[in-house]
């Protein structure tokens, strides 16, 4: 009984002293230190049962064939959990994909909203629809903006600002 529990004694020490570069070896086969962790854990608790009341010449090498053999089966089990989710999302995306013009009913939803955005746009002073228009539609940024019209970044940051409010208040609280 004290043979066995020197044994076990000796296999954590052992391992104490590898984990570090067993997990190194392991994150290099399957290419994620998290489950390189996880996987020379199991390799320890694999490794603790197969040596209970054994002794092995070369205790070493069989930790790290155990790590090795976890690893490569990890690696295969990602490998063709990938392939099948591959499959399944391109499946999927080519069921869902979008429609170059919009269905009847999402034109009538925004119809209503369009025009009212399109009144509130032209109500709004020349230089304010500008800028306004041309940051939200036309995705410029302030400085572009300042440019054009030849004004200030704080300026155009104001005139795009207004130009949003105005449009907030007539459609209702537009984001």
């Amino acid at each position: 009984m004290a043979s066995n529990a020197t044994s076990n004694v000796t296999s954590l020490a052992l391992f104490m002293r590898q984990r570090s570069a067993l997990v190194n070896y392991a994150s290099s086969i399957i290419g994620s230190r998290v489950q390189a962790e996880d996987l020379v854990q199991e390799a320890w608790l694999r490794f603790d049962a197969a040596t209970k009341g054994r002794f092995l010449d070369d205790t070493t090498g069989y930790l790290y064939r155990i790590v090795r053999n976890l690893a490569l089966d990890s690696k295969r089990q990602i490998a063709r959990e990938s392939s099948l989710t591959a499959a399944s999302d391109y499946d999927v995306a080519v069921q869902t994909r979008a429609s170059d013009t919009p269905d009847p009913e999402t034109v009538v939803v925004y119809k209503d909203e369009y025009a009212i955005l399109m009144q509130a746009l032209s109500e709004l002073p020349e230089r304010t629809r500008i800028a306004c228009e041309m940051h939200r539609v036309g995705g410029a940024k302030l400085r572009e903006i300042a440019d054009y019209l030849d004004i200030s970044v704080p300026l155009a940051h104001k005139l795009v600002s207004e130009g949003i409010d105005h449009c907030r208040e007539r459609l209702g609280g537009w984001p």
